[in-house]
Protein backbone atom coordinates (compact mmCIF):
# COMPACT_ATOMS: atom_id res chain seq x y z
CA UNK A 1 0.00 0.00 0.00
CA UNK A 2 1.49 3.33 -1.09
CA UNK A 3 0.57 6.66 0.41
CA UNK A 4 1.91 10.16 1.01
CA UNK A 5 3.34 11.13 4.38
CA UNK A 6 2.72 14.82 5.05
CA UNK A 7 2.88 17.37 7.84
CA UNK A 8 -0.05 17.90 10.22
CA UNK A 9 -0.93 21.15 8.41
CA UNK A 10 -1.00 19.40 5.03
CA UNK A 11 -3.04 16.53 6.50
CA UNK A 12 -5.62 19.00 7.82
CA UNK A 13 -5.80 20.66 4.42
CA UNK A 14 -6.32 17.30 2.71
CA UNK A 15 -8.91 16.24 5.29
CA UNK A 16 -10.93 19.38 4.66
CA UNK A 17 -11.56 18.29 1.07
CA UNK A 18 -13.65 15.09 1.62
CA UNK A 19 -16.23 16.68 3.98
CA UNK A 20 -17.92 18.48 1.09
CA UNK A 21 -18.35 15.14 -0.69
CA UNK A 22 -19.38 13.44 2.55
CA UNK A 23 -21.98 16.11 3.27
CA UNK A 24 -23.36 15.77 -0.25
CA UNK A 25 -23.56 12.00 0.25
CA UNK A 26 -25.44 12.59 3.52
CA UNK A 27 -27.90 14.89 1.74
CA UNK A 28 -28.37 12.30 -0.99
CA UNK A 29 -28.95 9.60 1.62
CA UNK A 30 -31.53 11.78 3.38
CA UNK A 31 -33.26 12.38 0.06
CA UNK A 32 -33.28 8.63 -0.63
CA UNK A 33 -34.81 8.02 2.81
CA UNK A 34 -37.60 10.47 2.00
CA UNK A 35 -38.21 8.72 -1.34
CA UNK A 36 -38.45 5.36 0.45
CA UNK A 37 -40.92 6.81 2.94
CA UNK A 38 -43.03 8.17 0.07
CA UNK A 39 -43.17 4.89 -1.87
CA UNK A 40 -46.57 3.33 -2.50
CA UNK A 41 -47.52 0.19 -0.58
CA UNK A 42 -48.93 -3.13 -1.72
CA UNK A 43 -51.46 -5.07 0.34
CA UNK A 44 -50.33 -8.49 1.56
CA UNK A 45 -53.11 -10.82 0.47
CA UNK A 46 -51.67 -14.19 1.54
CA UNK A 47 -51.87 -15.71 5.00
CA UNK A 48 -48.35 -16.82 5.86
CA UNK A 49 -47.53 -19.11 8.77
CA UNK A 50 -44.26 -19.14 10.67
CA UNK A 51 -42.84 -21.16 13.54
CA UNK A 52 -41.18 -19.53 16.54
CA UNK A 53 -40.18 -20.60 20.04
CA UNK A 54 -43.82 -20.77 21.16
CA UNK A 55 -45.23 -22.46 18.07
CA UNK A 56 -47.17 -21.21 15.05
CA UNK A 57 -47.28 -17.49 14.21
CA UNK A 58 -49.06 -15.43 11.58
CA UNK A 59 -47.43 -12.51 9.77
CA UNK A 60 -49.52 -10.22 11.97
CA UNK A 61 -48.09 -11.92 15.07
CA UNK A 62 -44.56 -11.03 13.98
CA UNK A 63 -45.36 -7.33 14.47
CA UNK A 64 -45.57 -8.05 18.22
CA UNK A 65 -48.04 -5.23 18.84
CA UNK A 66 -46.30 -2.60 16.72
CA UNK A 67 -47.23 -1.15 13.33
CA UNK A 68 -43.91 -1.66 11.50
CA UNK A 69 -42.02 -4.89 10.84
CA UNK A 70 -38.48 -5.28 9.50
CA UNK A 71 -37.60 -8.75 8.20
CA UNK A 72 -34.03 -9.83 7.51
CA UNK A 73 -34.11 -12.75 5.07
CA UNK A 74 -31.38 -15.00 6.48
CA UNK A 75 -30.02 -17.63 4.08
CA UNK A 76 -30.60 -21.00 5.75
CA UNK A 77 -32.21 -23.59 3.50
CA UNK A 78 -34.35 -26.43 4.88
CA UNK A 79 -31.66 -29.06 4.25
CA UNK A 80 -28.67 -26.96 5.42
CA UNK A 81 -26.83 -27.83 8.61
CA UNK A 82 -25.54 -24.27 9.22
CA UNK A 83 -26.64 -20.76 8.39
CA UNK A 84 -24.96 -18.88 5.56
CA UNK A 85 -21.53 -17.49 6.51
CA UNK A 86 -22.21 -14.03 5.05
CA UNK A 87 -25.65 -13.80 6.67
CA UNK A 88 -23.98 -14.78 9.94
CA UNK A 89 -21.59 -11.85 9.40
CA UNK A 90 -24.60 -9.55 9.03
CA UNK A 91 -26.43 -11.12 11.98
CA UNK A 92 -23.53 -10.36 14.31
CA UNK A 93 -24.81 -6.77 14.10
CA UNK A 94 -28.38 -7.50 15.18
CA UNK A 95 -28.40 -8.55 18.85
CA UNK A 96 -29.06 -5.27 20.63
CA UNK A 97 -30.82 -3.43 17.82
CA UNK A 98 -34.41 -4.71 18.28
CA UNK A 99 -35.03 -2.95 21.61
CA UNK A 100 -34.14 0.42 20.06
CA UNK A 101 -36.35 -0.28 17.03
CA UNK A 102 -39.19 -1.22 19.39
CA UNK A 103 -39.12 2.30 20.82
CA UNK A 104 -39.73 3.69 17.33
CA UNK A 105 -42.76 1.44 16.73
CA UNK A 106 -40.78 -1.10 14.71
CA UNK A 107 -40.23 -4.82 15.29
CA UNK A 108 -37.29 -6.80 13.90
CA UNK A 109 -37.07 -10.48 13.09
CA UNK A 110 -34.95 -12.74 10.93
CA UNK A 111 -36.78 -15.28 8.76
CA UNK A 112 -35.35 -18.43 7.16
CA UNK A 113 -36.72 -21.53 5.45
CA UNK A 114 -34.89 -24.00 7.73
CA UNK A 115 -37.02 -25.70 10.40
CA UNK A 116 -37.16 -23.77 13.64
CA UNK A 117 -35.20 -26.41 15.59
CA UNK A 118 -32.21 -25.84 13.28
CA UNK A 119 -32.50 -22.07 13.58
CA UNK A 120 -32.71 -22.25 17.36
CA UNK A 121 -29.69 -24.54 17.66
CA UNK A 122 -27.60 -22.34 15.37
CA UNK A 123 -28.74 -19.19 17.18
CA UNK A 124 -27.60 -20.68 20.52
CA UNK A 125 -24.28 -21.74 19.00
CA UNK A 126 -23.65 -18.20 17.72
CA UNK A 127 -24.80 -16.49 20.93
CA UNK A 128 -27.53 -14.43 19.28
CA UNK A 129 -30.66 -13.13 20.99
CA UNK A 130 -32.60 -11.40 18.20
CA UNK A 131 -35.96 -12.90 17.10
CA UNK A 132 -35.71 -15.54 14.37
CA UNK A 133 -38.56 -17.60 12.94
CA UNK A 134 -38.98 -20.31 10.34
CA UNK A 135 -41.03 -19.93 7.17
CA UNK A 136 -40.56 -23.61 6.28
CA UNK A 137 -43.29 -24.90 3.99
CA UNK A 138 -44.60 -21.46 3.00
CA UNK A 139 -44.24 -19.21 -0.05
CA UNK A 140 -42.97 -16.29 2.02
CA UNK A 141 -39.32 -16.36 0.92
CA UNK A 142 -40.23 -16.99 -2.68
CA UNK A 143 -42.83 -14.25 -2.75
CA UNK A 144 -40.31 -11.71 -1.43
CA UNK A 145 -37.59 -12.63 -3.89
CA UNK A 146 -35.03 -14.49 -1.78
CA UNK A 147 -35.71 -18.18 -2.51
CA UNK A 148 -36.16 -19.96 -5.83
CA UNK A 149 -37.14 -23.51 -6.72
CA UNK A 150 -34.93 -25.69 -8.91
CA UNK A 151 -37.61 -25.55 -11.59
CA UNK A 152 -37.73 -21.74 -11.52
CA UNK A 153 -33.93 -21.51 -11.86
CA UNK A 154 -34.00 -23.31 -15.21
CA UNK A 155 -35.07 -19.95 -16.66
CA UNK A 156 -34.29 -16.31 -15.83
CA UNK A 157 -35.97 -15.21 -12.61
CA UNK A 158 -36.99 -11.82 -11.25
CA UNK A 159 -34.30 -11.05 -8.66
CA UNK A 160 -33.25 -7.66 -7.27
CA UNK A 161 -35.89 -5.95 -9.45
CA UNK A 162 -34.74 -7.30 -12.80
CA UNK A 163 -34.76 -10.55 -14.76
CA UNK A 164 -31.53 -12.51 -14.27
CA UNK A 165 -30.23 -15.99 -15.06
CA UNK A 166 -29.03 -17.43 -11.77
CA UNK A 167 -26.97 -20.57 -11.28
CA UNK A 168 -28.64 -23.76 -10.11
CA UNK A 169 -27.10 -23.41 -6.65
CA UNK A 170 -28.21 -19.77 -6.24
CA UNK A 171 -31.56 -20.70 -4.74
CA UNK A 172 -31.17 -18.71 -1.49
CA UNK A 173 -30.42 -14.98 -1.19
CA UNK A 174 -30.28 -12.42 1.60
CA UNK A 175 -32.47 -9.36 1.73
CA UNK A 176 -34.56 -7.04 3.87
CA UNK A 177 -38.32 -6.56 3.60
CA UNK A 178 -40.46 -4.04 5.46
CA UNK A 179 -44.16 -4.26 6.31
CA UNK A 180 -46.80 -2.01 7.88
CA UNK A 181 -49.95 -3.03 9.76
CA UNK A 182 -52.73 -0.47 10.04
CA UNK A 183 -55.32 -0.05 12.78
CA UNK A 184 -57.73 -2.46 11.01
CA UNK A 185 -55.12 -5.21 10.92
CA UNK A 186 -54.46 -4.93 7.17
CA UNK A 187 -50.81 -5.59 6.31
CA UNK A 188 -48.85 -3.88 3.55
CA UNK A 189 -45.46 -4.52 2.01
CA UNK A 190 -43.66 -1.16 1.85
CA UNK A 191 -40.03 -1.84 0.92
CA UNK A 192 -37.47 -4.51 0.03
CA UNK A 193 -33.77 -4.44 -0.82
CA UNK A 194 -31.15 -7.01 -1.78
CA UNK A 195 -27.45 -7.35 -2.66
CA UNK A 196 -25.53 -4.13 -1.89
CA UNK A 197 -28.79 -2.64 -0.65
CA UNK A 198 -28.27 -4.43 2.68
CA UNK A 199 -24.69 -3.14 3.13
CA UNK A 200 -25.75 -0.28 5.38
CA UNK A 201 -26.84 -2.60 8.22
CA UNK A 202 -23.41 -4.28 8.42
CA UNK A 203 -21.44 -2.28 10.97
CA UNK A 204 -18.15 -4.09 10.34
CA UNK A 205 -18.17 -3.04 6.68
CA UNK A 206 -19.00 0.54 7.64
CA UNK A 207 -15.93 0.61 9.92
CA UNK A 208 -13.72 -1.01 7.27
CA UNK A 209 -14.75 1.72 4.82
CA UNK A 210 -12.97 4.19 7.16
CA UNK A 211 -9.57 2.48 7.38
CA UNK A 212 -6.65 2.89 4.91
CA UNK A 213 -7.03 -0.59 3.37
CA UNK A 214 -10.81 -0.35 3.14
CA UNK A 215 -12.51 -3.72 2.76
CA UNK A 216 -9.32 -5.10 1.19
CA UNK A 217 -11.15 -7.77 -0.81
CA UNK A 218 -9.74 -7.24 -4.31
CA UNK A 219 -7.29 -10.14 -4.07
CA UNK A 220 -10.05 -12.71 -3.56
CA UNK A 221 -12.03 -14.55 -6.23
CA UNK A 222 -15.20 -13.20 -4.62
CA UNK A 223 -15.45 -10.39 -2.11
CA UNK A 224 -16.25 -12.35 1.05
CA UNK A 225 -13.99 -15.33 0.42
CA UNK A 226 -12.00 -14.35 3.54
CA UNK A 227 -15.04 -14.51 5.80
CA UNK A 228 -15.62 -17.07 8.57
CA UNK A 229 -18.33 -17.47 11.15
CA UNK A 230 -17.17 -15.72 14.31
CA UNK A 231 -16.50 -19.04 16.07
CA UNK A 232 -14.43 -20.43 13.18
CA UNK A 233 -11.59 -17.91 12.76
Amino acid sequence: MQTRIVSHEDWLMARREPPATEKEFTRQRDALTRRRMAMPWERVEKSYRFEGPDGALSLADLFDGRSQLIVYHFMFGPDWEEGCTSCSFWADNFNNIPIHLNHRDATFTAVSRAPFAKLDAYKRRMGWSFPWVSSDGTDFNGDYGVSFTAEALRKPVFWNFEMRKLAADEDEWPGISVFYKDETGAIFHTYSCYSRGIDAVNGAYQFLDLVPKGRDEDAFDFSMEWLCRHDEY
